[in-house]
């Protein structure tokens, strides 16, 4: 069996340092391994407008900005077929079958979903399109016979429930679809980065990201307004480290070469962390040390989609190849649904 990747993300604002230490730099690894058959990357425009559809120019305008992040993080059109998934229609036809296999209260239990949802207030008030999330991206998933999903941890919910409906159809109507996995970041750190307010999720609607494309100053000024322990009040003070956004975004970046560069005074992460929970360590010092971390992981990111945004037809055509490559595979994966639940009524 080929060994298939499919990832995405929502194109409803540029990508954050969350995106790339959950997920973005994952599939770059995992791009450059050589162990995979083919590699899809979606921008999802028809799921980002489930909770947008009175905006749809913000969903067009950031197709570009998420495309442009993904180059200019590694992701090799060469290696990965980048694609819209507004044109690859099959994708909508398949939501709509499974959507027959699918309880309403089976999705109600989805914790991502009761998450999102509380998290833009839609309670009752919930659209029908964005409820469906997990059909639709089962249906994403199962398109390209994906065998691995590189996702960060709040995606678990929706590839265990994509598992049900590849199993619930496979009983009904015979061996067609394919069961994925999950890829998870292996640093734990990874797994959900916090917001810069200390909110458990960075998330571009709450306005507590650090982009990828943040400009030094920009980049500078978030790190140092970020929350940090409340009862750290004093530089003697002893500190929390578990809970607290800057330790936990250290995790994440720092290596040992960074204090080697910048801290020369800790030999790794542990002393410094032993040195801000027994007191004696201020906030602006380890503030400081996160910006020169951050600064040089972003810069050649930076560098690189500046030089991309310079020829934009160029990146263009490379959704549009990608999404024709993308259009044939699950035309492929159609024409096998079809099928199997003998709907194919003239061949």
């Amino acid at each position: 069996m080929k060994k298939i990747i499919l990832t995405g993300d929502r194109p409803t604002g540029r990508l954050h340092v969350g995106h790339y230490v959950g997920s973005l730099k994952e599939r770059v690894r995992l791009q450059n391994s050589g162990e995979y058959d083919e590699i899809y990357v979606m921008i999802a425009d028809a799921q980002a407008l489930t909770d947008n559809a009175d905006n749809p120019e913000k969903v067009r305008q950031n197709i570009l900005q998420v495309a442009l992040d993904y180059l200019a993080c590694g992701i090799d059109p060469a290696k990965t077929h980048i694609f819209i998934q507004s044109m690859v229609p099959e994708l909508t036809e398949l939501s709509f079958y499974y959507m027959n296999l699918v309880t309403v209260s089976r999705l109600q239990r989805n914790p991502t979903v009761k998450s999102e949802i509380h998290m833009r207030n839609f309670e009752t008030s919930i659209p029908v399109g964005f409820f469906c999330y997990p059909i639709s991206q089962a249906a994403d998933i199962t398109a390209f016979h994906a065998t691995t999903v590189p996702a960060g941890e709040d995606q678990k919910p929706m590839i265990e429930q994509c598992c049900e409906i590849v199993r619930k159809f496979n009983a009904v109507y015979g061996d067609t679809l394919t069961e994925p996995e999950i890829v998870l970041p292996q640093n734990a750190a990874c797994l959900r980065l916090p917001g810069t307010d200390g909110s458990a999720k960075m998330s571009k609607s709450l306005g507590n990201c650090i982009y990828l494309s943040d400009e030094p100053d920009e980049i500078r000024t978030k790190i140092m307004n970020m929350y940090t322990d409340p009862n750290h009040l004093r530089v003697s003070d002893p500190g929390n480290t578990k809970d607290n956004p800057v330790f936990i975004y250290l995790t994440a970046f720092c290596r040992d070469e960074h204090f080697e560069r910048y801290l020369p005074d800790y030999a790794n992460l542990d002393e410094l962390k032993a040195h801000y929970e027994r007191g004696g360590l201020g906030d602006v010092k380890v503030k400081k040390f996160l910006n020169n971390v951050l600064q040089e992981t972003l810069e050649p990111i930076r560098t690189r989609r500046a030089e991309l945004a310079k020829d934009i037809p160029a990146v263009m055509e490379t959704l549009r190849a990608g999404s024709e490559v993308a259009r044939q595979a699950a035309e492929e994966t159609m024409r096998r649904v079809k099928h199997a639940m003998r709907i194919d009524y003239f061949g």
